[in-house]
């Protein structure tokens, strides 16, 4: 089992159950989070989720050792955005990482631990709310490898940002630790070492407390449109061609040994 799902007083907590890989996303974990997802949507004694890793990690992206063996192109292969697609919201999509095309109903609040990178960076700013423990690290280090954000990074960082942070992000690639991430407006909440999840989920059940009516209506409202999330989604995807020309050889070159940690040099 790649990914958890449990629900107690409207609460569901959905956890990515790959530590060995510091959860990592193969396309398997994908399907289950988008499965996850939609359950919570549709489950009438649901209310808030939050997202969260086990071990530590929030999550390190996309499986690199997948992509760079081919073990993911089916999967790739399979995620075209249809042509008339225009709202996310009533015909649901997986997306790469699984739920980042989803528009759902309900707010979800990440729990971050340790990496939230790359593809776990785009599945963090896909969340309404992030709570970040002090030691946790987020970055666009997919830069390295000549991945791109196609799980909606340059469509929702902007908007949590602003244009100049975003571009900061997104063009060097460089780590953000969470105190700059709290100052940014990344981070939501930040908290101790090992506290993320505890605060997140305190945070969803004071958000279910409320009239559920009058915060979902706002919380919609808040967003963008179904219809010009899905056209800016559209353009987005257009980017994966640049991981058959760079990203399979940088995947390749990961699964290799190349770059741990996160170390730029060593690419």
């Amino acid at each position: 089992m790649t990914v958890s799902s449990e629900t107690r007083d409207g609460v569901t907590t959905i956890s990515i159950c790959r530590p060995e890989v510091r959860n990592a996303v193969d396309p398997d974990t994908a399907r289950a989070l988008f499965e996850a997802f939609l359950a919570f949507d549709a489950d009438p004694g649901a209310r808030v989720a939050v997202l969260t890793g086990q071990g530590g990690y929030f999550c390190a992206g996309f499986d690199l050792k997948s992509a760079g063996s081919g073990a993911a192109d089916t999967w790739i292969a399979g995620l075209d955005i249809p042509e008339g697609w225009s709202d996310p919201m009533v015909d649901p999509l997986p997306g790469p990482m699984g739920p980042s095309r989803l528009m759902l109903r309900k707010p979800v609040i990440a729990a971050i631990e340790g990496p939230a990178v790359a593809g776990g960076l785009e599945l963090a700013a896909w969340c309404d709310l992030r709570v970040m423990a002090d030691d946790a690290t987020a970055g666009v280090f997919c830069r390295r490898w000549g991945v791109p954000l196609i799980d909606g990074g340059t469509v929702r960082l902007p908007r949590i940002l602003g244009q100049g942070r975003a571009n900061d992000l997104i063009l060097t690639g460089r780590p953000v630790q969470a105190s700059e991430a709290l100052s940014m407006g990344l981070a939501s909440r930040v908290c101790a070492p090992g506290a993320a999840l505890k605060v997140a989920q305190a945070l969803a059940a004071d958000l279910v407390r409320y009239p559920q009516a009058c915060m979902l209506a706002d919380h919609l409202s808040a967003r963008m449109a179904p219809g010009e999330l899905a056209a800016a989604l559209k353009r987005e995807w257009q980017s994966r061609a640049s991981f058959v020309a760079e990203g399979r050889d940088g995947a390749a070159r990961f699964a290799a040994g190349k770059g741990r940690g996160g170390d730029f040099a060593n690419i």
